[in-house]
């Protein structure tokens, strides 16, 4: 992820996948163009034929040949600058999904500094993600049984092939960097997390509690969550009340304050600020323009 990104929630793409499945492929889009935008969901695609296939995730721009991988890992900026989409696949994979086991965990930290896979720099790799994708697509689109559990399946094996390549992939992973943590700091600041986003009505969600309950003191904990997350405590903790919020501000039958309670916000004012300051907007009139008009 960009640390030096600010979160822009107007750029904040929802599919009603996200909240119902774990797992989407599409193709067949005429237009060649994606105006930058992010969302929770991760999204890999497989590029398809044409002279122009040029992608940006965060700060980087790609020109990539057909048979290369993007990858955005969940909450990322990333736009198709122009590129084919009619032959191209797009798969999203929910980050919830992600959170499941700590092996798909450990392995989206590992690999959040890659974005590009290039055929003809990974030829064996690049063919042997292109083959696990084929089968998705004939999966997915065949509409048989079980075919997200199947798919779900695939995509693990899809990140599983990227770990065996981890050695031919460090030096674009930059594994020796400071950033890098043994497993055990990592399952200690993900079961934080996984706290944090189950229990956001908690009485006590400061730096220093969680701190405390990951086992380590609060500048270590700053320092670490800041390198996993690209930002610092109080930013992705306003960012995860914000996810929240816009989730329940799709049910009309919930007042705003009722939105702001739930999501964890102490005071009408305060989740007012927040809203504003990251939207451009107020809740109410956020609710009107991108949930009734739906």
């Amino acid at each position: 992820m960009d640390k030096a990104r600010k979160m822009d929630y107007r750029k904040y793409e929802i599919y009603d996948f996200d909240n119902s499945s774990a797992f989407n492929m599409s193709s067949g889009y005429k237009e060649r163009s994606y105006k930058t935008h992010w969302h929770s969901y991760g999204e890999i695609i497989l590029v398809g034929p044409g002279d122009t296939n040029v992608f940006k995730v965060n700060q980087s721009t790609y020109k990539l040949v057909e048979g290369d991988f993007v990858i955005a890992w969940p909450m990322e900026m990333h736009a198709i600058v122009d590129a084919d989409r009619k032959d191209s696949l797009v798969m999203q994979f929910s980050n919830a999904f992600l959170n499941t086991l700590f092996d798909l965990q450990r392995i989206m930290h590992i690999y959040r500094n890659l974005h590009v896979i290039c055929i003809n720099t990974h030829p064996e790799l690049a063919e042997k993600l292109r083959k696990v994708t084929m089968q998705m697509r004939d999966i997915f689109f065949s509409g048989g049984a079980n075919r997200e559990l199947k798919c779900c399946m695939l995509l693990m094996e899809f990140m599983l092939i990227l770990d065996e390549h981890r050695e031919e992939l460090s030096p674009e992973l930059n594994l020796n960097s400071q950033n890098a943590y043994e497993d055990d700091v990592m399952r200690r600041m993900m079961m934080v997390t996984d706290y944090i986003k189950n229990n956001l009505t908690a009485d006590d969600l400061s730096q220093g509690a969680m701190a405390e309950m990951a086992g380590i003191s609060r500048d270590y904990f700053s320092r670490i969550f800041k390198n996993i997350t690209g930002m610092n405590y109080s930013k992705w903790l306003n960012m995860i009340r914000m996810e929240k919020a816009t989730e329940l501000l799709s049910h009309n039958n919930m007042t705003l304050t009722e939105v702001a309670m739930y999501s964890g916000f102490k005071s009408i004012p305060s989740f007012n600020r927040v809203f504003h300051d990251e939207k451009g907007m107020a809740p109410g009139e956020y609710r009107t323009l991108f949930v009734e008009d739906k």
